[in-house]
């Protein structure tokens, strides 16, 4: 059975390119920081494989790390999809909030990919998917801490790509714009104005399913109205 590992997967698109790959029969193994949160997901898809892991904590992502790798053995696919975002700017917010920032979407990928590539290598094959963001291309205001996060996972992202060629891996950097999520619910924008969240996850399913001589190094997707 082929094995997929998605952090951040207890709503929005990680909860989707969880359920794209269970209703394919993939085992799929979720994170996420709120267990109430992984058990819905569990009622939903019984089969889940779920784990509660703070990905701000570099040891909480090395012992889950670790976990994985005991349990499960080899991954065909890891998805660095972990995430926050705090609104702020860089020379006004808090040293604790940019920290925790670039802990959870940068730091939490660095470590966990380096932890759980090893055995994809040995095995000669496998994908890494990088949530990145149009914010890792577009410097917003009010962005802050989060664009600098997702600047710096996009050039991990391509760092990697380069690391991974001889080595039968691909990297393939998602650099999706607004999607609709429940972090967007309360914004008062119609939902029509959004990405759907399973148009990622669909993204994500065919990207992984080309023939392995071939890989999306990037993929930009926006609204189709534009940015918000």
């Amino acid at each position: 059975m082929k094995q997929i590992l998605v952090t951040g997967a207890s709503k929005g698109i990680g909860l989707a390119i969880a359920r794209r790959f269970y209703s394919a029969g993939w085992r799929v193994i979720v994170c996420a920081r709120g267990e109430a949160a992984l058990s819905i997901a569990k009622e939903e898809m019984p089969d889940l494989v779920t784990y509660v892991c703070d990905l701000s904590d570099k040891a909480a992502v090395k012992d889950f790390a670790a976990k994985v790798a005991a349990a499960h053995g080899t991954l065909d696919v890891l998805v660095n999809n972990g995430g926050i975002f705090l609104p702020g700017q860089l020379h006004t917010e808090d040293d604790a909030v940019f920290e925790q920032l670039i802990a959870t979407n940068l730091f939490s990928a660095y470590y966990l990919s380096k932890a759980l590539l090893p055995a994809m290598i040995a095995a000669g094959q496998g994908t890494v998917v990088n949530m990145c963001s149009i914010a890792s291309i577009t410097a917003y205001a009010a962005g802050g801490g989060y664009s600098t996060s997702k600047f710096a996972m996009y050039g991990f992202s391509k760092s990697l790509r380069e690391e991974m060629k001889p080595k039968g891996i691909r990297v393939i950097a998602l650099l999706p714009g607004a999607t609709f999520t429940d972090s967007w619910s309360s914004a008062g924008i119609p939902e029509e104005r959004f990405i759907p969240a399973d148009d990622i996850a669909e993204l994500v399913w065919t990207s992984v399913n080309l023939s392995a001589r071939t890989v999306v190094e990037d993929i930009v997707v926006r609204p189709l109205l534009g940015d918000i």
